[in-house]
């Protein structure tokens, strides 16, 4: 089964797409390579031929939101169309490959990360599969009295399809047709996939494979077309972007994730080799009005060509996302984090001198195996004393398979979500400070859309990867009137803060505001030139 395929009768597909950034890259490659197969997509699941779930396995919580959509849409199914075909992509078909024809036999067909570009031809199997299954009654899978997944009471004779790649080598390029979820006037632009970290807590090096580059010619030029298409801002993503090119390197050998073995293999590249930093100077140069932010950093892979290529590139906003995940140093040893707080310290003191003005996101972990009361104090004072500018909160997730998983001095749900309250009652005390000292300052911002009014409310955010971002003790704001939102240099898309703006502005382009308030975790600011419309 492969990519070129081409449906010889209107197939119209339906997609779900959950998790991170990352993934909704893989739905969108997904998308593009089923419109140019001649699919039609639809939004409308009870219309659609098929349906794909693009799931997310990062934490239990994912896990079983990606669960709950696929037997919803299984549901949905048996009520209109139990002719559709059901499809399951992403992490959690390449994670548990082998249990889930058994756990989830509803489903036609599992796709791993490897097959994305393949998948016209995988909705033409899952649809010959289905068929298959409705006239041979005793192929279809059991129905549940339940949405709680279970073992099936009897093996079914037609089993699903699985089609995943126990080693993912998959890498985006350019010239993989791509159909954009995302507004128009912001994009992700995946530099690499994989992760050759050893964290003890994480499945993603297991689930996406070992780290692999993509060519800095082919991201310049997806960032040179992106921008040409209207788009204001270039959101870099990957496992971790900092390792980006090294890779690449001519006569690699051995591990180099600790930093001093990742100093001395930088130091040793010859000078015309791909960096990350010679990628952000290449898409400074592409021309336009736009916005460059990188995302996914490590700590342990910051070097001084790192912190002087952003603080001289105009166009790379002065934002960094670099998970710490904790700061004791038993802690990070046994999270298998290859920092020690000493070298974190030292870093950030860096980064905030190279590149003035820097508003640096990280996240942490609480109630990790092994958390004394001690270390997670430690980790409190860590947040008042270093004053973050954008911070979420995790409570551990217990993932099967992992080392973290076996380890003794595993903590109860109730003292990991109490330690993540009063993590976040301690950053929001540093938020309120940090928004106060924007009021009465100008700032570049870039629009997004009118304010309905849920934007006009407070409200507590979540994401995946990036932990509690807002206290639900936080009052609601009490704006009305119009009001646009936006986002400034240090607010990355769905994750960070907004900035309100009082009147009316051109959504999708930067605009010039005066913050003149602040709800918190958001700011309130006016046009500083009267909109002319």
């Amino acid at each position: 089964m492969t990519s070129s395929t081409t449906f010889k009768t209107p197939v119209r597909v339906g997609l779900i797409s959950l998790g991170c950034a990352k993934n909704l890259v893989d739905a969108e490659v997904m998308l593009g390579a089923l419109l140019k197969s001649g699919a039609e997509i639809t939004n409308d699941p009870t219309t659609a031929d098929v349906v794909i779930v693009n799931t997310c396995s990062f934490i239990d919580a994912a896990q079983e939101e990606s669960v709950d959509a696929i037997l919803e849409s299984d549901a949905v199914r048996e009520a209109n169309h139990r002719g559709q075909a059901l499809i399951v992509s992403g992490c959690l078909s390449q994670r548990f490959r082998d249990q889930l024809p058994k756990l989830l036999p509803e489903v036609d067909a599992f796709m791993g990360i490897d097959e994305v570009a393949d998948v016209p031809g995988i909705v033409d199997g899952a649809l010959k599969h289905r068929q298959a299954r409705l006239q041979n009654p005793a192929g279809e899978s059991p129905r549940r009295s339940s949405r709680k997944v279970a073992l099936p009471t009897e093996k079914t004779e037609i089993a699903p399809l699985v089609l995943v790649n126990r080693r993912p080598k998959f890498v985006p390029d350019f010239a993989a047709p791509r159909f954009r979820l995302t507004p128009q006037h912001f994009a992700y632009v995946k530099i690499a996939e994989g992760c050759n970290h050893p964290c003890s807590f994480c499945t993603i090096p297991r689930m996406r494979g070992s780290h692999r580059s993509r060519g800095q010619k082919d991201i310049v030029d997806e960032a040179r077309q992106l921008v040409a298409d209207g788009v204001k801002e270039l959101n870099l993503i990957s496992q971790d972007s900092t390792y980006y090119g090294m890779d690449l390197r001519p006569n690699r050998t051995g591990s180099i994730a600790s930093p001093g073995n990742f100093s001395a293999a930088a130091e040793a590249l010859p000078g015309e080799a791909t960096t990350l930093s010679t990628l952000l100077r290449g898409l400074n140069r592409v021309r336009g009005d736009f916005w460059v932010r990188l995302l996914y950093t490590h700590p342990a892979h910051w070097t001084d060509e790192l912190i002087e290529t952003i603080a001289k590139c105009r166009k790379v906003v002065r934002y960094v996302d670099m998970p710490l995940q904790h700061i004791h140093d038993n802690m990070l040893e046994r999270m298998r984090r290859e920092t020690s707080r000493e070298h974190i310290v030292e870093l950030i003191k860096r980064i905030r001198k190279g590149i003035p003005g820097i508003a640096i996101r990280t996240t942490f972990i609480v109630g990790f195996p092994g958390e004394t009361e001690a270390y997670f104090e430690s980790l409190l004072e860590f947040i008042r004393e270093t004053k973050f500018e954008r911070l979420g909160v995790f409570t551990y997730s217990n993932e099967e398979g992992t080392r973290a998983a076996k380890m003794t001095g595993q903590i109860t749900a109730a003292v990991k979500k109490r330690r993540r309250e009063l993590a976040m009652k301690e950053q929001l005390k540093v938020a309120q400070a940090v928004s106060e000292s924007f009021v009465g300052r100008e700032i570049k911002v870039l629009v997004e859309k009118v304010a309905g009014g849920e934007e006009l409310k407070n409200a507590a955010i979540s994401s995946w990867e990036h932990g509690l971002l807002r206290s639900d003790s936080v009052p609601e704001t009490e704006l009305s009137g119009r009001y646009m939102v936006a986002r400034a240099e240090a607010d990355a898309p769905d994750i960070d803060g907004r900035v309100l703006v009082r009147g009316k502005l051109a959504a999708g382009q930067f605009a010039q505001v005066k913050v003149i308030g602040h709800t918190g975790y958001d700011l309130i600011a006016q046009p500083v030139v009267s909109p002319s419309a």
